[in-house]
């Protein structure tokens, strides 16, 4: 997204925790530090930007900070935006959240959604699928595994489909959104529809992997990731996400899918909404 946003002729800012870190941006991003508990500060550090291109969540609760915590953070962001004066939110959101969910990630991810309806800001609110490119959890996780161990389970039967949709693609409708003003949700859907173990089998050939592929009970397979995960001091896989990936997420594209102009990494669903301000 920033280099789509800095090609566009953009300022950009980066909200982080980790200031020191290397920039990889030649000083071209300015940097700026933020701390959910100091509210001030954060308003500080948001003035005089428009957007607000969010990603914060957890993918799991770790050390103090639960989902809770997590959606009590996103709410002291939303309002210190709306303090600040800026027009618009851009979301990274998941496919299919929902508050009825027996996972507190999807229902973590459904109330943040209500909660940026609910702001005065301007909001695109993006679902993606499953994402694939540099640096992505799932699918670098199963090369990962291909590469180093004979054997590959999958859980259960396999069966379920997924949506891959390229990084690169989710990172240009973001920016595109970024530029509209209506309030949209947008269902980021690769053109391609795989099942769980047929996009296993594809990595696989893709890697020259000679690695067997077989069907495992779900449990069996979500505590083998977890003795792993221990050993590389790493979440392999976690029981929502297990359970979320077995969930078959309907058709997201419809009748209504269209190709992205000039990506044919992804198709899109956009549904526009009337939010009373």
């Amino acid at each position: 997204m920033v280099r789509r946003l800095l090609s566009r002729g953009n300022s950009v800012r980066t909200l982080t925790a980790h200031p020191e870190r290397l920039d990889p941006f030649g000083g071209t991003v300015e940097v700026s530090p933020f701390n959910f508990a100091d509210r001030s500060a954060l308003v500080r550090s948001l003035r005089g930007a428009s957007t607000l291109y969010n990603t914060y969540w957890v993918r799991f609760p770790y050390r103090q900070v639960t989902y809770e915590e997590a959606l009590a953070n996103t709410r002291v962001l939303l309002g210190a935006a709306e303090d600040a004066g800026l027009r618009r939110i851009v979301h990274l959101s998941i496919t299919n959240p929902s508050e009825e969910s027996p996972h507190a990630y999807f229902r973590g991810k459904a109330i943040v959604e209500r909660e940026i309806r609910a702001s005065r800001l301007s909001h695109a609110i993006l679902r993606p699928t499953v994402i694939f490119g540099t640096e992505d959890i799932l699918i670098n996780n199963i090369a990962w595994f291909l590469r180093r161990f004979p054997l590959f389970f999958v859980p259960g039967s396999g069966d379920y489909r997924l949506q891959p949709v390229f990084v690169e693609d989710v990172a240009e409708l973001a920016v595109e959104a970024g530029e509209r003003e209506d309030n949209t949700t947008i269902d980021a859907v690769g053109p391609e529809t795989y099942t769980f173990e047929a996009l296993v089998r594809r990595v696989a050939e893709q890697l020259g992997s000679r690695a067997k592929i077989i069907r495992a009970n779900p449990r069996l397979a979500l505590t083998l990731a977890d003795i792993v995960g221990r050993i590389v001091r790493d979440a392999i896989l976690t029981r929502d996400e297990l359970e979320g990936l077995m969930k078959d997420p309907g058709n997201l594209g419809g009748s209504d899918a269209r190709l992205r102009p000039g990506g044919r990494r992804c198709s899109c669903d956009v549904k526009t909404e009337e939010v009373p301000r």
